[in-house]
């Protein structure tokens, strides 16, 4: 009797892999396609906490360089402020940059103010926004600002590190106003209460000059939860031409200026 000659390795692979080939590729196409997705997500990832800065930190740095604003000069160590009635910036055309916000507390951070708060032409450009519905600088009421917290410059970053007191120097149209920050608060992003002409006193007359600071809260991936107000008030002004406020050369204020 003869027998059959033994199937080669090979045959018997071939076969095997005929009878799961329909599973084993379908596993392998949905393997692939979960690494190409994973690789697109952290390209995405990366773009937005990192190029994103990139591409608007190059903005602001033309925007400053085409601004031309004046620079705090150490020298101004005797400068007389007021805090009388200050003149107060005119209304400026949409998405015009009429002037930068100091804050000494985030390293001496030079930030572009523009009018209006579209997210492409203002806030993605790492500048803040003002909201054309509130008052100008120097004007009584509530001079109100939005930026970004996460990407695109990121230039409201650190608004938890400000602190009662803090300096927040608004130079425009040839002056320098210097409010100081009396709070800060987390709401919810209907609350716009903050950006009253008396900050969370809506219907109120306003008496004093404000500047209210808002972002996003909390940092991270529910950044667009809730809201993070800063509240300050004027202190004094001065003109640009007599000097640097002593805010922002490290000395301090005096208590009275002249009129």
């Amino acid at each position: 009797m003869t027998t059959a000659p033994p199937v080669p390795v090979r045959h018997r692979a071939a076969r095997a892999g005929g009878r799961g080939g329909p599973v084993a590729t379908a596993v392998g196409v949905v393997g692939e396609l979960l690494i190409t997705l994973g690789v697109l997500l952290g390209l995405y990832v990366v773009w937005q906490l990192w190029w994103t800065d990139v591409i608007a930190e190059r903005d602001q740095a033309q925007v400053l360089e085409q601004l031309d604003a004046p620079a705090p000069d150490p020298a101004d160590v005797a400068v007389e402020v007021r805090r009388d009635a200050p003149p107060v910036v005119a209304p400026p055309a949409a998405q015009e940059v009429f002037g930068t916000l100091h804050v000494p507390r985030w390293d001496d951070a030079v930030i572009p103010l523009a009018e209006g708060t579209d997210k492409r032409a203002v806030l993605d450009r790492a500048m803040a926004g003002h909201y054309p519905e509130t008052v100008m600088p120097g004007d009584v009421g509530n001079f109100s600002v939005a930026g970004h917290r996460m990407t695109y410059g990121a230039v409201f970053h650190r608004a938890e590190e400000l602190q009662t007191g803090d300096p927040l120097v608004v130079e425009a149209a040839g002056t320098w106003y210097v409010y100081r920050v009396t709070e800060a608060r987390v709401v919810q992003p209907d609350a716009v209460e903050a950006v009253a002409p008396v900050p969370w006193q809506p219907g109120v007359e306003p008496t004093e000059r404000s500047l209210t600071l808002t972002t996003c809260h909390p940092i991270g991936l529910n950044s667009l939860r809730e809201r993070y107000i800063v509240n300050a008030v004027l202190d004094y002004w001065l003109p640009v031409e007599e000097g640097t406020p002593p805010d922002l050369v490290g000395q301090a204020a005096p208590e009275q200026g002249g009129a």
